[in-house]
């Protein structure tokens, strides 16, 4: 994907969380790794959202049944909100339990199929996120599962971030490398040199579209 098509890309979707319905509330809109980066072309788009928890919903009892009976997902107007399901149906989509899935409502509503993306979606915040995910991850040795830090916010709380898109344009924002950016997270110079490559090594054997939702 040429640079400004992803950059184009990311703000058709930034353009589509601010004027329409969303499954969830979006809080923030991040886009990291080579994106970030300046590198041109780049293989995926990363994005990573920070959605809102529907606490009380948007549905009572009858119409949550009503909604369960049409669609055969459970949880539209729990999980995911009912109004947005009557608007885009089409995009209504359910975990393997069978309840509604509000990361992969995300990503029907926002990708399209077979895109060259990657959507992580997550209800805690990217920086907040990346510590925690590489604390698991180390923990576990699981390097694969580290989000990449280098990440550039384009839509918090409702805000914009027009002018950080533009600086993305004109590649004027500086990133360390990948080993780099996790030793300041606090990684030993051999780790993170370790954990850059298997980060690389998992992402290039990611093809098409691809979403992730995390609970921390």
């Amino acid at each position: 994907m040429e640079r400004q098509e992803a950059l184009d890309r990311v703000e058709a979707l930034v353009d589509t969380v601010e004027s329409e319905t969303m499954p969830v509330p979006v809080r923030e809109i991040w886009v990291y790794g080579d994106v970030a980066l300046g590198l041109d072309p780049i293989d995926r788009l990363d994005v990573y959202l920070t959605k809102d928890i529907m606490m009380r919903g948007d549905a009572d009892a009858e119409r949550a049944v009503e909604l369960e009976n049409r669609f055969g997902v459970k949880g539209l107007g729990k999980s995911v909100s009912a109004d947005w399901a009557e608007q885009f149906p089409d995009y209504v989509r359910a975990n393997d339990n069978g309840y509604a899935a509000p990361e992969k409502c995300l990503a029907a509503h926002l990708l399209d199929d077979g895109e060259p993306v990657h959507l992580e979606v997550c209800n805690a915040s990217f920086d907040d996120n990346v510590t925690q995910r590489l604390k698991g991850a180390v923990a576990r040795d699981a390097y694969e599962e580290i989000l990449d830090p280098r990440g550039v916010c384009l839509w918090l709380d409702g805000q914009r971030g027009d002018e950080a898109l533009e600086k993305l344009r004109g590649g004027e924002l500086p990133f360390p490398t990948l080993s780099g950016a996790l030793e300041m997270l606090g990684m030993d110079d051999e780790a993170a040199q370790t954990a850059a490559t298997r980060m690389r090594e998992y992402r290039a054997e990611q093809t098409g579209t691809t979403v992730r939702g995390d609970v921390v």
